[in-house]
């Protein structure tokens, strides 16, 4: 498809050069000439040159070590096709450059007034040269010693400030290092008291070795937890089982054991016991109501008074001791004291037992703290490490800047300092090439305008495209012929001649013929019996190509009228040459009967010429009158064919398409224009017309890109006659 386009603008191209070489070589000589005569007048223009190369590092700062990133030569932009020198030659063309070097130079401009920065970078050019690290800095001057001046003041200064523009980076970034280490010192401090203030709140001196210890004294405590568990609980059962054996609890073995060793209480508990022992005597003896009984009661109830005041007095309180209670044997008195003893060996372990479980659960709660504590610790010393390490970095930053300083931070040197120019820029031949091609130009942009700005159709490609209708016939143009037509005179070249009739064996006939078969293809499902011949604009050749159609389908042996509708210009007439007082204008008023109107001019031909010019053809044509005629011919011959004027003079065709079967559209390129055409196409479309398709006419084979449309005349040349013939059509 590619390959496609560039044939088809190649041969566009070459069309456009056939048609439009005279004003592209009027537009040529004059350009060329005036150029080579302007090139002639100028001053010699010398050209001076220089060479920086650039390093992608500076050299000092990679072998001291010492911020070796400044300089550094390597575009923003991560970009393949970004090239640093490109960024370090804008730099050369910056006006602070340039204007200190029109100051040094003192360049002056034809006023004598100090050059523009816009007139230097005119004469000035820079170009990187491939594949090195070289900027070539060129510049142009009519005098040779100021330009090569010029270069080298330019490379120097730009050598200037390059390192002017390095060297205030290092003294920017220094001052701002000098400005931030006291903050980070700070910070420092700042840091190392907080760390300070935590692990002295939370008694942190090493949190690794506290935890061990703690693990081991956890260890340890739960030991003796279970140790004293134990035992607490073998107390327990040896209490139990006393407990069981006296019948009393702990509180009251400890009031019996403390009333036992109370002589007071023992001396009442033994005349308690003697006076129970007299009393069971009398019960005896006598009754109840005895006297003795009643006062051995009386004595009995007393001594328990007094034994429960004593009780009271030794035990602080009523621990519930019975007198009872206090008449035990020597063993019961040893449970009881023993029980004493397990009473307090267990309150003892309980409390030890506390003890230890209170301090157990302080270890565990500070072992399981130390974690938090280790986390919060390790955060406050990065802290201080991060803090310590970024006022290490200013302080080492700074030592580094402070150095850099005095060195020499350029990345660029001069590896060619500009010499005076012994040669002009130009030669003769460039002169000569400049302005050919200054010409070769301007004549192809004079004949591109010519050809932008001419509308007419000028191939039978271009008729096809922009009309879109269907291609029924490539007629070749008879000027091109090189036979005499039949009329001799001057002043009759002009009237179009039969060729079909006159030069059966021409290329033309055979194309007329080649359009009478497209018609009858295209009317194979509905047979065509009249048709409308007309064209956009007039010149076209369109009564040319109607009297040569009808003489090719009455060659066929059908029968055929031919009918001239041109009511505004007629020339049927002329190319049969017969009379033109009776027509069809005579007809539709009625003046002249049909038959009489009507003339043959050769073997199943008849023509009905136009007749008188009325003052209103269109009147005439669109009516009733016109359209029973119509229908009239067509009943009685076999094909009618009506010569129609032009779209673009009046709607007399629309209006007889309407009438007939279908309308032919005849295109002549270099005389239809495309506003014409247009017009054409849209009066067609919208009156709703059978276009059968369109007819080319008057096609010049030189004009024309492709072969199918070029004609030659050995292939139809005449054997015996000596007529010569038209160029023949290969199709």
């Amino acid at each position: 498809m590619e390959e496609q386009d560039t044939v088809s603008l190649t041969e566009k191209s070459w069309q456009i050069l056939q048609r439009r070489w005279i004003p592209g070589l009027s537009v040529f000589f004059p350009v060329f000439l005036i150029s080579l005569g302007v090139a002639s007048m100028k001053r010699p223009v010398y050209q001076a040159e220089g060479k920086l190369q650039f390093q992608r590092v500076n050299n000092i700062s990679t072998l001291t070590g010492v911020a070796p990133d400044i300089a550094k030569l390597e575009p923003v932009v991560q970009d393949n096709r970004t090239n640093p020198l490109n960024t370090e030659a804008e730099v050369i063309r910056s006006h602070p450059i340039v204007d200190k070097t029109i100051k040094r130079v003192g360049l002056k401009d034809q006023k004598n007034l100090p050059l523009k920065p816009s007139e230097f970078l005119k004469k000035l050019t820079i170009r990187d040269i491939k594949g090195t690290d070289v900027l070539q800095i060129s510049y142009n001057d009519t005098n040779p010693k100021l330009a090569a001046e010029v270069v080298n003041t330019l490379m120097n200064a730009y050598l200037e400030h390059n390192v002017a523009y390095h060297r205030s980076t290092v003294t920017a970034a220094r001052k701002f290092l000098e400005n931030q280490l006291p903050n980070a010192e700070r910070v420092v401090r700042q840091a190392e008291a907080e760390l300070r203030k935590f692990q002295e709140k939370n008694r942190i001196f090493s949190l690794d070795e506290e935890a061990n210890k703690s693990i081991e004294t956890l260890a340890d405590l739960e030991r003796k937890i279970n140790e004293t568990r134990s035992q607490v609980s073998d107390t327990g059962a040896q209490l139990k089982a006393i407990r069981e054996q006296l019948g009393m609890n702990a509180q009251q073995a400890i009031a019996v054991t403390s009333l036992s060793q109370s002589e007071g209480v023992q001396s009442v508990v033994k005349e308690l016991q003697g006076i129970e022992s007299q009393l069971a005597d009398k019960r005896n003896v006598f009754t109840e109501t005895h006297p003795e009984i009643v006062k051995l009661r009386e004595k009995r109830d007393s001594l328990q008074q007094i034994l429960q005041n004593r009780i009271a007095q030794v035990s602080g309180a009523e621990p519930g001791v019975t007198p009872r209670d206090l008449q035990v044997g020597q063993l019961k008195q040893q449970l009881s004291a023993e029980m004493v003893q397990l009473e307090s060996r267990r309150l003892g372990l309980a409390s030890q037992l506390a003890t230890l479980t209170a301090t157990e659960r302080e270890y565990r709660q500070r072992l399981n703290s130390l974690p938090l504590l280790r986390q919060q610790l390790r955060e406050l010393e990065r802290k201080v490490q991060a803090a310590q390490s970024t006022h290490s970095l200013l302080l080492q930053k700074l030592q580094e800047s402070r150095i850099a300083e005095n060195q020499n931070l350029g990345n660029a040197q001069i590896i060619s300092q500009a010499t005076v120019p012994d040669q002009p820029l130009g030669s003769p031949s460039v002169n000569y090439l400049s302005a050919g091609l200054l010409g070769l130009l301007s004549s192809m942009a004079a004949m591109y305008l010519l050809e932008t700005r001419d509308k007419l159709i000028k191939t039978v490609d271009e008729a096809r495209e922009f009309m879109g209708l269907t291609l029924l016939g490539v007629i070749p143009s008879p000027e091109k012929s090189k036979f005499s037509l039949a009329r001799s005179s001057s002043n009759e070249y002009s009237i179009p001649s039969i060729v079909v009739r006159d030069l059966p064996r021409s290329a033309t006939s055979e194309a007329y013929r080649m359009l009478r078969a497209n018609l009858n293809f295209i009317s194979a499902d509905k047979k065509l019996k009249s048709i409308v011949v007309t064209s956009s604009v007039p010149k076209e050749g369109k009564s040319t190509v109607a009297a040569n159609l009808a003489m090719a389908i009455a060659q066929m042996e059908r029968k055929v009228l031919l009918v001239d509708a041109d009511l505004h210009r007629p020339v049927q007439h002329q190319i049969w040459d017969i009379n033109n007082t009776k027509g069809l204008s005579n007809v539709i008023v009625g003046q002249s009967e049909v038959m009489s109107a009507i003339k043959s001019v050769a073997d199943n031909l008849d023509v009905l010429t136009a007749g008188v010019v009325p003052p209103s053809p269109g009147a005439l044509l669109d009516s009733k009158r016109m359209a029973s005629l119509i229908d009239s011919f067509s009943s009685y011959y076999d094909f009618v064919i009506v010569d129609a004027p032009s779209l673009n003079v009046a709607a007399d065709a629309a209006t007889l398409g309407q009438m007939s079967d279908g309308l032919l559209l005849v295109v002549r390129p270099g005389v239809a224009d495309r506003v014409s055409t247009a017009f054409a196409l849209e009066l067609l479309e919208k009156s709703g017309q059978n276009v059968l398709g369109q007819v080319v006419n008057a096609v010049q084979p030189g004009n024309e890109p492709y072969s199918y449309y070029q004609f030659n005349d050995s292939y139809y040349a005449e054997e015996t006659g000596s007529i010569p013939v038209v160029q023949g059509m290969e199709i």
